[in-house]
């Protein structure tokens, strides 16, 4: 994978936003050249502002896949460490898979969300270099995946609820990973996961790398941060692949179909969460306070359901993944007319004849 920092500028903009790091540098040059001088620029520095509003929105507003990608990178992005500390409360973590070891890739524990006391899994890259070497950079080995199902059938023998947030470039590929059962991990947790008999909400809040990003994201909803990407593969990994070019990578994540817009289209996404003005990494508290709101109004909605009905909707949104629109048309039909069917031969069952009067 490339390094981001080469995509950036020195005060962290992304090779795209060009005019909008030349806004930066004017309204800093104006509040050091006023604070030296004692002249107040703040008229100037507001005409500034709305110049570099204006322009974030054209940007952002037709972003391609690549430059989607670029952003859900970006390293001033919010991690899992910042909702923990900014959504959850009272968060306890829980260590270990009981088997080999604790994976610091993967982050599981309880806490409160709103007033609803959910477990959280997620994915974490760490901040620090130090913190990024912990975590593999994101990439979980199978025992971080062997900790995230026992903490989550411990959740479902108590009834709670769980939240997983998923941000991860892909599972980590080492040998020592294959041989721990890589494969097996994440496919057991897919089984598993679509089984356990409470709610259960996933959130790619960046990289939704391939069967990494699966490994936690199978459940009754699953939504998207606006700029996130969700993927079978890396852009350049496809490259590599179809044209033996890692240059090819904006060409690969055009084909990929792997922005929020594009899934939620296809119907793989259930909800796209909206991020700030020129993204998640320009407005840490405003994007946590909409992953909140989202997590606290579906929670709502999920534990209004009956458990049969929800591990019921859980199988048929698994079942319609990569259905056609027409097929899914069809099946919709077809149940309603059987639906009408059996009411009306359970109207004639249950019908009594009058009888006669003498």
């Amino acid at each position: 994978m490339p390094d981001n920092n080469n995509r950036l500028s020195n005060g962290g903009h992304l090779e795209f936003e060009e005019k909008v790091a030349d806004h930066d540098s004017q309204m800093n040059e104006l509040r050091k050249l006023g604070s030296i001088k004692g002249i107040d620029y703040s008229t100037e520095i507001r005409q500034l502002q709305r110049q570099q509003v204006t322009e974030l929105k054209r940007i952002y507003s037709n972003l391609t896949a690549w430059q989607t990608v670029q952003v859900a990178r970006h390293p001033n992005r919010p991690i899992l460490s910042d909702y923990l500390s900014l959504m959850v409360k009272d968060f306890r973590e829980l260590h270990g898979d009981r088997c080999f070891g604790d994976d610091r890739a993967i982050v599981t524990g309880l806490g409160h969300i709103g007033r609803e006391r959910v477990l959280v899994v997620g994915q974490n890259k760490g901040k620090t270099t130090k913190q990024k070497i912990a975590c593999n950079f994101g990439s979980p080995n199978p025992e971080g995946y062997r900790k995230a199902m026992a903490k989550m059938k411990f959740a479902e023998k108590f009834g709670i609820p769980i939240v997983t947030l998923i941000d991860t470039p892909g599972a980590y590929p080492g040998i020592g990973a294959e041989e721990r059962g890589q494969a097996q991990a994440i496919a057991v947790n897919l089984h598993q996961m679509s089984r356990l008999k409470v709610p259960i909400i996933c959130i790619v809040i960046g990289e939704g790398g391939s069967g990494g990003a699966l490994g936690i994201g199978v459940g009754d909803r699953l939504a998207m941060l606006e700029f996130a990407y969700y993927s079978v593969i890396s852009p350049e990994g496809c490259a590599a692949i179809l044209w033996r070019d890692g240059s090819q990578a904006p060409k690969a994540a055009e084909a990929l179909k792997l922005t929020s817009k594009d899934l939620y289209k296809l119907g793989l996404v259930d909800t796209v969460i909206n991020e700030p003005l020129g993204g998640a990494h320009r407005n840490l508290h405003d994007t946590v306070y909409n992953v909140e709101r989202y997590i606290i109004k579906t929670l709502r909605d999920l534990k209004r359901t009956k458990l049969d009905n929800l591990l019921d909707n859980r199988y048929k949104k698994l079942r319609s993944i990569g259905v056609s629109p027409a097929e899914k048309l069809r099946r919709k039909t077809q149940a309603g007319k059987d639906r009408m069917k059996e009411a009306m031969e359970d109207i004639s069952t249950k019908r009594k004849r009058i009888p006669a009067k003498v």
